[in-house]
């Protein structure tokens, strides 16, 4: 990882942070992470992953904030990367310490548009909704899905059809197309060749309507549908759904329920279908099915926006395990189950 030099005169505020909890030590530090989201981490993370050693002036710059009469001469010598595995190993799990340091890796080789998650989306969503369909559609590959997702289904419905086409079939778009609609998009929102990277495909745009609402997806599916009806084929083959769940074995569920909130396991079993709910209940224990059919008996009427938003939080942690090699899950029609 490329490391910058410190300069002690222009700290910003995630750079003093990383600063501080270098010097903390390891110890320390993972309790400060502890109390922090994890959008913080991420920004701090990133600082901490660029500082190798840090000069008596930025030190005691620091320090003067939080401690009087703080002076050290000394040059402190740190392994900012070996430090930062071992404090985000200890305050987070498996999964966000792997997308932590996915992010970390993305905006050290500089990847368009990796600003963008700093950027709050309705001002993303105010500065892209003019521009071409297929502008769109590039700038939706590169992104974040959970971003995508947002402005796909901010988009007016007539629209969404086209971009997710624009999208599936997008393929190989040139570097020097990417980086000048990244600098012209970066430069709007601060202001308010023969090589190429392969971008969008069929996974990207499921990964985007995974995350969207289901409104959002039957009209994208439909407009698929009615022009492609092949790619429509593919994509369903591809999407996951709350019931596929209930194709995991019994021990993959139980280790799915251990990351569920009980409260956001009884809204996602209200649109349920009786299979999935006994699915549910034969991986509890009897004391925690019975709490959670009385729970779901006494639940009055909720937004469905809610049960789908509960309903995806399992299926993100049910995606997860599978990252980590836990669980096998496979997506909506086939029976890919572990064995």
């Amino acid at each position: 990882m490329k490391k910058r030099a410190i300069d002690p005169k222009n700290l910003n505020g995630p750079q003093k942070a990383a600063i501080f909890l270098l010097s903390m030590g390891e110890e320390r530090s993972s309790e400060i992470f502890k109390r922090m989201s994890e959008d913080e981490i991420k920004r701090v993370a990133t600082k901490m992953a660029e500082i190798e050693q840090i000069p008596p002036e930025a030190l005691n710059e620091v320090m003067d904030e939080f401690i009087s009469n703080f002076n050290d001469q000394n040059r402190l010598v740190v392994k900012g990367d070996a430090f930062l595995k071992n404090v985000i190993g200890k305050t987070t799990d498996r999964a966000t310490a792997e997308s932590i340091f996915r992010e970390i890796e993305d905006r050290k080789h500089g990847l368009p548009f990796v600003w963008s998650r700093d950027v709050d989306v309705t001002t993303l969503i105010s500065n892209i909704e003019g521009e071409h369909p297929q502008t769109i559609a590039m700038i939706m590959a590169y992104l974040p899905a959970e971003i995508s997702s947002e402005i796909m289904m901010s988009l007016p419905d007539e629209r969404k059809g086209d971009i997710a086409i624009r999208i599936a079939q997008l393929g190989k778009v040139p570097d020097e197309t990417v980086r000048e609609v990244d600098k012209a998009l970066h430069a709007k929102i601060s202001d308010s060749g023969a090589s190429g990277a392969e971008a969008g495909g069929l996974q990207t745009l499921v990964d985007i309507l995974n995350n969207c609402d289901r409104s959002t997806e039957d009209i994208i599916m439909e407009t698929i549908e009615d022009d492609h009806g092949d790619m429509a084929n593919d994509i369903r083959g591809m999407m996951f759904v709350f019931e596929d769940l209930s194709k995991v074995d019994d021990r993959g569920m139980r280790e799915i329920l251990k990351k569920v909130e009980s409260q956001q396991l009884v809204l996602a079993m209200k649109t349920a279908s009786e299979e999935m709910k006994q699915k549910i209940l034969d991986n509890l224990s009897k004391r925690a099915a019975e709490m959670l059919l009385e729970d779901l008996e006494v639940m009055g009427p909720v937004r469905l926006s809610e049960v789908e938003e509960s309903q995806q939080g399992i299926i993100r942690a049910a995606k997860e395990l599978e990252a980590e090699g836990t669980i096998v899950i496979g997506g909506k029609g086939k029976e890919d189950v572990l064995v």
